[in-house]
């Protein structure tokens, strides 16, 4: 194994804690990859590693040197990219939320990879929280406030939310026309927060002025899909971005409300790891989603 080689499992060792699955990810044996380290620290004349029965971690050595193999395989792979013919190459790992993915990347994907033939994109389905270092993934696109974090984060723009209800619900419990019968009155889907693990509260503009309600709530959940099927079978008020419901408008499984009080909106976001360059297909894959999210926020 040549040197740049070394580096790359050396990162997936540290990135993911585990021989076995760093040389799965690079289709390598484990005793490959175990020998490999073992040449690399004799090459060195330094421990780089420390192993336990559990979990494989860097030494202070191996943090040091682990920063430096990102910079140069970054730098190797910036080269490689710079000659005229070089295209971005490789597996591409996203996580995403679903909804998100079906309107603003699916729709669009098939020439991104028309673009880009050497890129290999797999796309996890999310909404909880992840480790982009430790699950190797690339970049996460999240909606909401974001949480301090070592993540860079690239905007991608905002989503105005809109508030709605089942015709179940309306005729359950009535149509609200303020925030105070909607308070005194109403119950909405709590949606459990994977940053946070709070209740998020409905958010509106009244007056030009932020207002937040928590409303009663019989259910709660974490998953957009539940939070918007729970709303179809009138378990409750929701606050959604328009394009997710925008079918349920359509058939009339959900109507809007509260249509002269403009709910807030949530900023959209791509997150990625702060201790790593950014590889080519990193970066055509953010110019390509800047570009998708401004032609799609609907």
């Amino acid at each position: 194994m040549d040197k740049l080689d070394s580096m790359k499992l050396f990162t997936r060792v540290v990135e993911l804690r585990s021989f076995t699955q760093a040389a799965e990810s690079l289709h390598l044996k484990r005793s490959t990859a175990t020998d490999a380290i073992k040449q690399l620290e004799t090459r060195l004349n330094v421990r780089l590693l420390q192993r336990t029965t559990r979990l494989v971690r860097p030494t202070l050595d191996g943090e040091a040197y682990y920063q430096r193999c990102l910079r140069i395989l970054a730098e190797v792979e910036d080269a490689e990219m710079a000659f005229a013919d070089a295209r971005p190459k490789g597996l591409l790992r996203i996580d995403v939320n679903p909804a998100l993915a079906r309107h603003f990347i699916f729709p669009g994907v098939a020439r991104f990879l028309a673009m880009y033939p050497d890129i290999e994109l797999a796309i996890s389905e999310g909404d909880r929280l992840v480790d982009l270092v430790r699950e190797g993934i690339d970049c996460v696109i999240r909606v909401g406030e974001l949480q301090d974090s070592d993540m860079v984060a690239r905007s991608l723009g905002h989503f105005q939310e809109i508030t709605c209800a089942s015709p179940a619900y309306i005729a359950q419990w009535g149509l609200p026309r303020t925030l105070d019968e909607l308070q005194k009155n109403h119950q909405m889907v709590g949606f459990r927060s994977s940053a946070t693990g709070d209740i998020l509260p409905l958010n509106f503009i009244l007056d030009g002025r932020p207002q937040r309600l928590t409303l009663a709530t019989s259910l709660t959940v974490s998953g957009s899909e539940s939070l918007k099927e729970a709303a179809r079978r009138g378990l409750g008020i929701i606050q959604v971005p328009h394009y997710g419901v925008a079918d349920d408008l359509q058939s009339g499984a959900l109507r809007r409300i509260l249509e002269d009080i403009p709910a807030g909106s949530l900023p959209v976001s791509l997150l990625y790891p702060r201790n790593r360059q950014l590889s080519p297909r990193v970066r055509v894959f953010i110019d390509w989603m800047v570009k998708a999210f401004t032609l799609g926020n609907t």
